[in-house]
């Protein structure tokens, strides 16, 4: 697997565990602790048994890096307290279906400014080593790494999209991105991820009932009654929000009772087909969020359905 034939008998064993732990790619540093020196190093690229990968990372075969290996060569290019962070840490932890474009780094405020093709490094006073994951490729923790991936990502819509999906898939629990959000004290983004912290954290559903009667006075609905039960054939049934005049029922879910990122999109084609008969919407917190027109158009279409006119007082 490795290129090692031409290394030392006595040093390939602890060369090739450091190779296996790091994907194949290790850092002249590494080398030359290890007793390689810059003659076999040297030797050994020239004569295309290994490859260079920027200025620091030698992979000990000539293929492609695969995923696993780049983030190796991304924290060793970007210097040496350097670790994974946003998405591309929550990627090391097992995120899967979201893209990104480039591998991005920490690094701690002062160290060297690095480029590299498909790697992203930004300097921050907030790196702690207490931040990092102890074993494997330096990565900041999950709760840590989802809070940043929200404050950059591009639009509030990722960034709600991202908190979801690390809940859904268990990478950490929603208590600890609300405890890792505690420590951003100024952005522009802040108050609108304490909201969808506060969908994610248990307990949440008297919150969305209450936004959607803040909402129906934003758009100059009536305001629906909440928490209506009813009798229904499998039993009681509880209705979150019920206009019983106009035979509407929007029912609130929460965010960690969906799966994202198609959760949206899904709701408002589901509500769509729901408004030519019955009219029982399901509005996702998420929704709420990232998407308040839209649900609340289907909200007003269906109460006109219902008998609801427009331009009438809202009760």
């Amino acid at each position: 697997m490795f290129a090692l034939d031409h290394v030392p008998p006595a040093l390939r064993a602890s060369l090739s565990d450091v190779a296996t732990s790091q994907e194949g790619v290790v850092s002249r540093r590494q080398l030359h602790r290890l007793g390689i020196t810059r003659w076999m190093i040297t030797a050994n690229l020239r004569a295309r048994r290994w490859r260079l990968h920027g200025r620091q990372s030698i992979c000990l075969h000539t293929g492609a890096l695969p995923v696993a290996a780049a983030r190796w060569y991304a924290v060793i290019e970007a210097g040496p307290r350097s670790a994974l962070d946003g998405v591309s840490a929550l990627e090391a932890a097992g995120l899967t279906g979201f893209e990104r474009d480039t591998i991005r780094v920490s690094v701690p405020r002062g160290a060297p400014a690095v480029r590299r093709p498909g790697l992203t490094v930004r300097q921050t006073r907030r790196l702690r080593r207490s931040d990092v994951v102890p074993a494997g490729v330096p990565r900041v923790r999950p709760s840590i790494a989802a809070v940043r991936a929200a404050l950059w990502a591009v639009s509030d819509r990722q960034a709600a999209t991202i908190l979801a999906m690390v809940v859904q898939q268990r990478l950490c629990r929603a208590d600890d991105i609300a405890e890792a959000l505690l420590d951003v004290r100024r952005h522009r983004r802040r108050r609108f991820l304490e909201a969808v912290v506060l969908d994610l954290l248990d307990g949440a559903q008297a919150m969305g009932e209450l936004d959607v009667a803040r909402l129906c006075r934003r758009y100059g609905l009536p305001a629906p009654d909440r928490q209506v039960v009813r009798r229904a054939s499998s039993g009681t049934a509880y209705l979150d929000t019920y206009w019983a005049a106009f035979r509407l029922v929007v029912e609130i879910d929460g965010i960690h009772h969906l799966k994202a990122p198609a959760v949206v999109s899904d709701a408002l084609r589901q509500n769509d087909l729901s408004l030519a008969s019955d009219t029982v919407l399901r509005l996702p917190l998420l929704g709420l969020r990232i998407a308040p027109d839209d649900f609340m158009r289907q909200v007003r279409e269906g109460l006109v359905a219902g008998g609801w006119r427009t331009g009438s007082v809202a009760s």
